[in-house]
């Protein structure tokens, strides 16, 4: 049986999955799971039985059921090693791709994602999310200039690269100047010239609206 993805188009965890699965040529099926639609098809009883924190992802693959995007694409690299996402045989960088990966996942994403932004409400959601987007890659920048190459992290495609690129869209939603940020903008052009790339933006998912399509 195919792997299974439990998504929503514009999710960034979703989409750093769709990215890791492009890369190491995995045919999947997409699940759409409306973040929005009648309170939140996450949650849904049916789906906290896949996954209990009632969030995208879930990965069915193997004959499990995987949440947490970090924690998925850990696994497809361990279990399917090419191309690789972490440097092999060199603990620091490798370090370095968890350094910048959790900064993003776990330092910027969730203080900007739909559950909160539906706590603070219509009047607050935009200058905050700016805010903290702003705030994030003006520390992710200073971090990048120490790991960088073509990439986050040295001349490969990295785990890492999978959670910036999601993340950049945001920033352009919330409007941030990305202008201030050289390196996190030059890194993410790059990284959308690649394939794999391309075909995990949320405007080629099967759940996008028809006027979001590219």
């Amino acid at each position: 049986m195919k792997p299974v993805l439990y998504s929503y188009f514009r999710s960034s965890c979703s989409w750093r999955v769709r990215i890791a699965l492009a890369l190491k040529g995995i045919e999947y099926e997409t699940h759409p799971i409306h973040l929005l639609k009648d309170g939140g098809h996450q949650l849904s009883d049916e789906y906290k039985k896949l996954n209990p924190m009632g969030q995208v992802p879930a990965l069915v693959i193997d004959g499990h059921t995987l949440a947490d995007s970090l924690s998925i694409i850990e696994y497809l690299d361990e279990t399917r090693p090419d191309p690789p996402l972490f440097p092999r045989n060199d603990p620091h960088k490798k370090a370095q791709v968890r350094q910048v990966s959790h900064s993003i996942a776990g330092g910027i994403q969730p203080i900007q994602n739909l559950s909160v932004l539906k706590y603070l409400g219509d009047e607050r959601k935009f200058e905050w999310g700016h805010h903290w987007i702003n705030k994030g890659f003006q520390n992710l920048e200073k971090i990048l200039q120490n790991t960088s190459g073509k990439y986050c992290v040295g001349d490969a495609v990295s785990m890492a690269d999978l959670c910036l690129v999601p993340q950049v869209y945001n920033a352009n939603r919330f409007k941030v100047d990305m202008s201030q940020f050289p390196i996190i903008s030059r890194i993410h052009e790059d990284l959308n010239k690649l394939e794999a790339f391309k075909a995990a933006h949320p405007s080629k998912q099967p759940d996008c609206p028809d006027e979001m399509r590219e």
